[in-house]
């Protein structure tokens, strides 16, 4: 019998360079930071809609079309749920790591549907969310 055959003598398994994990890492701890940033505009941005429905600019005609109203209730909802969460995060929960990534998820679909009141605004909240999303996924603290 070898000696590279017994189950003592496994290969340990490769592990990702330190680089990748320090830069995931990093980017966890700027995502949580971005990401009740981004909650407390959602916020703020919600509470806009509902007290001055005037003061969204409304285009052409829209497949996903609700009032500001409805924008308004949509975006405070997630922004309050983004804060909770954001909170979870940087206490450096699990239940926090999860629920940002579904949180992340929604503000992405959401700020789709809404593309065409805001579109600028849009595009940089569902890019700053691609990011947190491939942050909190990279990084594995256990590690």
């Amino acid at each position: 019998m070898t000696g590279n055959t017994s189950p003592t003598h496994r290969t340990p398994p490769v592990e990702e360079p330190f680089q990748r994990q320090a830069a995931a890492e990093g980017l966890s701890v700027t995502a949580a930071c971005v990401l009740l940033i981004m909650a407390a505009v959602s916020v703020l941005q919600g509470i806009s809609a509902l007290r001055d429905d005037e003061l969204y600019v409304a285009g052409i005609e829209y497949v996903y079309k609700f009032d500001t109203t409805t924008w308004g209730w949509v975006h405070v909802v997630l922004g309050v749920l983004g804060l909770v969460v954001g909170v979870g995060l940087v206490l450096g929960s699990t239940w926090g790591r999860y629920c940002a990534l579904g949180i992340a998820a929604l503000v992405i679909i959401a700020n789709f549907l809404s593309l065409p009141y805001y579109p600028a605004w849009s595009l940089l909240i569902i890019g700053l969310s691609v990011v947190i999303i491939w942050a909190l996924i990279a990084w594995q603290p256990q590690r």
